[in-house]
């Protein structure tokens, strides 16, 4: 079947004569009887060209236009190309149906061959102009609205509709790109272009405004619980995504972190809007990542009146309860990424010298004693047997990387030794293989 054809006339000899001029083309043909029909029918439909009548009663096709103009552009629809069908041979009215922007004008009784010649002409300059208004408003990668498209729409929703302003980060996304190469780093951002896809409705907005930021406007929603619960099922199906894209033992902590602020409660001028909901991303990324914050106008301590001396001595207090003595230090791996960066600049300003170890641990085939177990056994003991200048990281399910810093030539191979002859003392070491490799920092 070729291109979809609405014929909108209140007289059924019109259209009856169209369908059986355009019946024997290869195309699909819907009739339709009034101006309100063609609105409603426009809700849940798409086709390639609309052939309007001019002279209807109710609504006419100049107020037809008008009024299925306004409906796409709430709905974030592509203009549909029109032509205007009359009997009426007066010079303005042609004009005036061209200027309130119908794309061709036809008088009726209908000549075939012209109507089908105008058609064809129509849709294809139609197909033309959504080629480059694609081009314009879409950003290539993800198929979502670009940045400037995007923010020009949601400036117009802010100012008339009510909903929640959401700023969308992808956590963690630079270690994609840095441990699996930019080309999956594009596979993870077009996955969750999808996740947003699924996750939204016809009459939410949602567009790429960055490299890894994304932007939404969430119609009608109201409630704090119903935009923290999206960035939950968002991390969760993110998580899912990440793992068939890069393995289960990818290591990255990727997720979303949100932050929202309600319309109108905060007003309509979307310049404030972003700002807030900025500074609610910001907060969502000191509260641990891979979470929402929506805006609530509550001060912050220092807005509340926290001398800097009050405020040392509670941050203070934190730190001491979490001391925990001369321990080697376990992080995750956006503190452990962070720590070496500052460990290397620390060793070349001062000629200290740093070593990276990497242990990997291969359980034997008579295992009694599943992995996670030999695993977090292997994990204490060298954080017990490092020194608290030390850092270690879970890298993969099997993996252990420390980096042993403040060394001397003397010491290296003595610190490393040391750690797998007294490994041999723990229980869980007669089922598993222990090997390493070492490099330099």
């Amino acid at each position: 079947m070729g291109n979809w054809i609405v014929v909108v006339d209140d007289e059924v000899l019109s259209l009856t004569s169209a369908k059986t001029l355009l019946g024997s083309e290869d195309l699909k043909i819907s009739c339709l009887r009034s101006g309100p029909d063609l609105l409603r029918f426009m809700e849940k439909n798409n086709p390639d060209l609309i052939l309007l009548d001019v002279v209807m009663p109710e609504m006419d096709g100049f107020e037809t236009l008008d009024a299925l103009r306004r409906q796409e552009s709430a709905m974030g629809r592509l203009e549909t190309p029109v032509i205007f069908l009359t009997g009426d041979t007066d010079d303005e009215t042609e004009h005036r149906g061209l200027g309130v922007g119908a794309s061709d004008y036809i008088h009726k009784p209908f000549n075939k061959d012209l109507l089908i010649r105008r058609i064809q002409n129509t849709i294809q300059n139609s197909r033309k102009i959504e080629i480059l208004t694609e081009n314009a408003t879409i950003d290539k990668l993800t198929g979502l609205l670009n940045k400037a498209s995007g923010i020009e729409k949601v400036t117009d929703m802010c100012s008339r509709m009510n909903g929640a302003l959401t700023i969308l980060d992808l956590d963690n996304f630079k270690l994609v790109n840095d441990l699996f190469g930019h080309e999956m780093g594009d596979n993870v951002l077009v996955a969750f272009a999808d996740i947003m896809r699924n996750n939204t409705r016809n009459v939410d907005l949602v567009c790429r405004i960055g490299g890894d930021e994304f932007l939404a406007f969430l119609t009608g929603m109201e409630e704090e619980d119903a935009a923290c619960l999206l960035t939950s099922r968002l991390n969760d199906q993110l998580a899912e995504m990440a793992i068939r894209l890069m393995g289960a033992d990818h290591g990255v902590p990727l997720g979303i972190s949100a932050g929202a602020v309600m319309v109108p409660e905060y007003g309509r001028v979307y310049e404030d809007l972003f700002g807030l909901a900025d500074e609610s991303l910001y907060k969502a990324k000191e509260n641990g990542k891979h979470c929402c914050c929506v805006y609530s106008g509550e001060k912050t301590s220092e807005e509340d009146g926290l001398s800097a001396v009050g405020e040392m001595e509670r941050i203070s207090k934190i730190l001491e309860e979490r001391n925990e003595g001369r321990q080697a230090l376990v992080l995750g791996i956006e503190s452990f990424s962070a720590v070496y960066h500052f460990l290397i600049r620390f060793n070349k300003k001062y000629g200290c010298k740093a070593m990276k170890v990497l242990f990997l641990l291969s359980p034997q085939n008579e295992n009694e004693v599943s992995l996670d177990n030999i695993m977090n056994a292997f994990g204490e003991h060298l954080k017990k047997n490092l020194s608290r200048s030390d850092i270690v990281m879970k890298n993969k399910a099997n993996e252990y990387l420390a980096v042993l810093s403040m060394l001397d030539e003397t010491n290296i191979d003595g610190v490393v030794n040391r750690i797998m002859e007294e490994w041999k003392n723990c229980p869980e070491s007669e089922w598993c293989e222990v090997e390493y490799v070492m490099d330099e920092c």
